[in-house]
């Protein structure tokens, strides 16, 4: 018989109890209290510290390519010293720090250097720095947040950003490169401070409600909201993970993790989950774009994770190394316990591969879980179990948290309430009150629906975003989040995501963003190409349409059924707020700017770059 998880992996049952009321709606809430969390999440630097002084707690690749490794001893020590540097200088919530620049050993020390201190501190997403034309969200975030000193690891390649946004009263510390025209302070001076005389009665007044961090959201707002994260949250989150994934009770894990920390999966979830668990976190400098699996796969043949995160795209783009070379899949197989995908569904024929490649390895399948969370929830929230995971299945609340599901229009939307969930929104009190019910559940903005009506404790399923759903002309109400997934799945691995249009119309139609990675795999002729070019070529076109029109065929109602598609020709403008900085694609403002492609889709005579599904099976 297949054994169906490798050896040494535990996971604990999710149990749930069920409160039906008379409006309709559901309480579902774990039948298990939570165990006791921690005061603050630094506390965690002491116990590991005292416990585990010489163990690897971070490592990166230096500009020589040799591994640069910080120990449990020394990340204490030097968080102690930049929290005497921040004490120092006053910094407070109302004057916090702000990091600009990715993953990095120097970046985790100014983060934990904060909270040890008491205080905030907001990661900011490199892209608004980098690959924005006007900083417009990078300036409303200075606006929001006022910060008393503003971070960059490298000064040269943020300079622009800091030099048109940071005021010249605001301190900048960078570790390398420089500002022109501006006075900077070094990370290396911030580690040599000596210990302020306060930094003991700084450590002891935070407590669980203190603030640890301010994360942004990216997605459904053109300005990015300010998510207030308490060392309650991050605490009370860690133990609900450690009681979802028992094997972290056994053993230390091992990470090799690239997962942006400015959001809550890698920022909070991963690295949280390192850090509290006394692990080892190797920062992945490689990540699934062009040209940045390479890195990964290097990092791979040489670190063998015990867990690992990715997203959907990053697990494609893994599995054609893993098939092609042997001494890759021995090593990354050699002690995975488990792997955890997030912001999307993960592709039935990836998930397979992966699978067939962890059996042909080691004899068994390996886990692969997946649930529903956000920035607001810390963001562990939902899980699902080895046993029903599977693209689109969330499964059930884990310990400590309760959802209730109530009924909007024909879903039932989530939402949630536990020690893990936010106060709110940082100096935004009206975004704040329209975030919680009079019974102080945080409203997701998500659906579920039951995987089996007869049997709830069977779990739930993700059943698309509340938001965006739309109706048609007919009345009949179009299903948005479930309807791009099939699409995408119909067209692999051509298409990353769409945008549904049809309101007030008679059928669904798509703008479709294009996998250029995919395209190119799946018809080598591409390489070289440009986004404009592929888009005009006729095999892709052909090669598309065929998917497309499958899907179009199976499907039975208007409200199911996608007739044209229109393959967009240039990027997603984040500036514009069509695409957010982790990828996710924003449905409402792709229609809103691409208003006259969504014209020539319901046009009487379209024009040729519009595609229309066939709806003729051939002979």
């Amino acid at each position: 018989m297949l054994q169906q998880t490798p050896k040494g992996a535990r996971f604990g049952e999710i149990n749930v109890e069920f409160e039906h009321r008379g409006d309709g709606s559901m309480i579902v809430r774990p039948a298990r209290q939570l165990p006791p969390y921690p005061t603050r999440l630094t506390e965690c630097l002491h116990r590991w510290a005292a416990l585990r002084p010489d163990a690897v707690f971070l490592a990166e690749r230096n500009p020589q390519g040799a591994w640069r490794k910080i120990l449990y001893a020394d990340a204490l020590k030097i968080a102690r010293h930049i929290a005497s540097a921040l004490i120092a200088r006053g910094l407070n919530a109302d004057r916090p720090l702000l990091i600009l620049s990715g993953n990095s050993i120097d970046h985790a020390l100014m983060g934990l250097g904060a909270m040890y201190a008491g205080v905030p501190y907001c990661p900011v997403s490199p892209p608004y720095s980098l690959m924005s034309g006007d900083f417009g969200k990078l300036t409303h975030i200075m606006e929001t947040l006022t910060p008393g000193l503003v971070y960059a690891q490298d000064g040269t390649a943020f300079s622009k950003a800091l030099l048109h946004v940071v005021p010249p009263d605001t301190e900048i510390a960078i570790s390398v490169g420089d500002v022109p025209g501006r006075a900077v302070t070094l990370f290396d001076a911030l580690c040599q401070t000596p210990a302020h005389s306060e930094i003991e009665a700084c450590f002891d007044a935070v407590g669980p409600d203190s603030i640890a961090k301010f994360l942004l959201t990216s997605g459904s707002t053109a300005m990015p909201k300010v998510v207030i994260n308490t060392h309650r949250m991050l605490c009370a989150n860690q133990v609900m993970i450690r009681e979802t994934f028992l094997s972290l009770k056994d053993a230390p894990p091992i990470l090799l993790d690239w997962l942006p920390w400015n959001h809550t999966f890698g920022g909070n979830h991963n690295f949280g989950l390192a850090l509290f668990n006394g692990g080892s976190l190797y920062i992945d400098e490689g990540r699934p774009a062009p040209g940045g699996m390479t890195a990964s796969v290097r990092n791979l043949l040489e670190i063998s994770p015990t867990i690992y995160f990715n997203v959907p795209k990053g697990y494609e783009m893994l599995v054609p190394y893993l098939q092609a070379d042997a001494n890759l899949r021995a090593k990354f197989f050699s002690r995975l316990k488990m792997m955890f995908f997030a912001g999307a569904s993960l592709p039935a024929h990836i998930w397979a591969a992966i699978d067939s490649l962890a059996v042909q390895e080691t004899g068994a399948r390996v886990p692969m879980l997946t649930g529903l969370g956000s920035t607001e929830t810390a963001p562990f929230s939902l899980s699902a179990n080895p046993e029903t995971s599977r693209s689109g299945h969330v499964g059930l609340p884990v310990t400590g948290n309760e959802i209730k599901l109530v009924p909007n229009g024909r879903k039932l939307e989530v939402r949630v309430r536990g020690p893990n969930v936010t106060p709110g929104y940082w100096r935004q009190p009206e975004q704040t009150a329209k975030a919680f019910d009079e019974e102080g559940f945080y409203k997701l903005g998500d659906a579920l629906k039951p995987t089996d009506p007869h049997n709830l404790a069977a779990g739930f399923d993700f059943d698309g975003r509340i938001s965006e759903d739309f109706k048609l002309a007919s009345g009949t109400w179009v299903s948005v989040g479930p309807m791009r997934a099939k699409m995408i799945a119909a067209c692999a691995p051509l298409v990353r995501d769409v945008a549904l249009a049809g309101i007030n119309e008679d059928e669904v139609s798509a703008l479709v963003i294009l996998d250029m990675d995919g395209c190119r795999n799946a018809l080598p002729h591409l390489a070289g190409m440009d986004l404009a070019q592929m888009t005009e070529d006729a095999a892709l076109r052909a090669r598309f349409c065929e998917g497309f029109s499958a899907l179009a065929m199976a499907a039975t109602g208007s409200s199911s059924r996608i007739t044209r598609a229109v393959l967009l020709p240039d990027h997603l403008s984040i500036d514009r707020g069509e695409v957010t900085d982790k990828g996710s694609v924003n449905q409402n403002a792709v229609l809103e700017t691409r208003a006259a492609l969504v014209k020539d889709l319901y046009s009487a005579t379209p024009p040729a770059h519009v595609l229309h599904a066939s709806l003729k099976k051939s002979n």
